[in-house]
């Protein structure tokens, strides 16, 4: 037997935890991500990406494609960020009770012109997340920069050409040009979406129920596609 306050033989000390516990000195390994499997077309428009015969995102909106694969959007924008926007919990009571499941928005762009958002929902906060990044590659759409300020007047590509005004749920968002230098007068989430799409400079104005994401990514994304529908 051991001494008083010593503890039973092959029991550690106090404070120390228990035998085979990792120490807090020890430094943790950290999983490597795994790689990602590489990807095979399923449908007519991603063989032709994947063959070379289609090069543009633009190319594929003239010819009226529909996009049905992520793998189509990472072969021709190979830049393209994803940044989770907005995550939440959704709790709905069922006859077999509570059932609590996550909700994420993530938007991708390269900051360069082009934008997607896009929203998942599951169990598990992963699989939320994965969904809506996949749904935000699906719905990349270009965007027409310009400077279409008369305070500025200038030729580079760093606001938008026109007003233009965009609608979700309750949430009516509109961007106006503004002059270089000026900067993004926006709130923090839309300010990150505008700089995602390539937007330097821009007036904003939100009405509704701004709070709320999904309706406030929809209008933004609606405002920034008329750029390139209408211009």
């Amino acid at each position: 037997q051991g001494r008083p306050g010593q503890g039973r033989p092959g029991q550690g000390r106090p404070g120390q935890g228990r035998p085979g516990q990792r120490s807090d000195d020890r430094p943790r390994r950290r999983r490597e991500p795994k790689p990602e499997a590489p990807w095979i077309p399923k449908t007519i428009l991603g063989k032709k990406v994947n063959s070379g015969e289609i090069t543009s995102l633009e190319e594929i909106l003239e010819q009226g494609g529909r996009i049905q694969e992520a793998g189509i959007i990472k072969k021709l924008l190979p830049d393209l960020k994803t940044e989770v926007v907005d995550v939440g919990i959704i709790q709905k009571m069922t006859s077999n009770g509570q059932s609590t499941r996550f909700k994420a928005i993530v938007a991708a762009g390269n900051e360069n012109g082009y934008l997607g958002i896009g929203q998942g929902k599951s169990k598990q906060m992963r699989i939320a997340i994965e969904k809506a990044n996949n749904q935000a590659l699906l719905n990349v759409s270009p965007i027409k920069l310009g400077c279409g300020s008369w305070e500025c007047r200038c030729d580079k590509k760093h606001s938008v050409p026109f007003k233009v005004r965009g609608k979700g749920g309750s949430v009516v968002i509109e961007i106006l040009p503004a002059p270089r230098g000026l900067g993004l007068v926006a709130g923090g989430k839309i300010r990150r979406l505008l700089e995602l799409a390539g937007l330097k400079d821009a007036y904003t104005t939100a009405k509704g129920s701004t709070p709320t994401m999904n309706s406030t990514s929809k209008a933004v994304l609606q405002c920034l596609r008329q750029t390139f529908s209408q211009g």
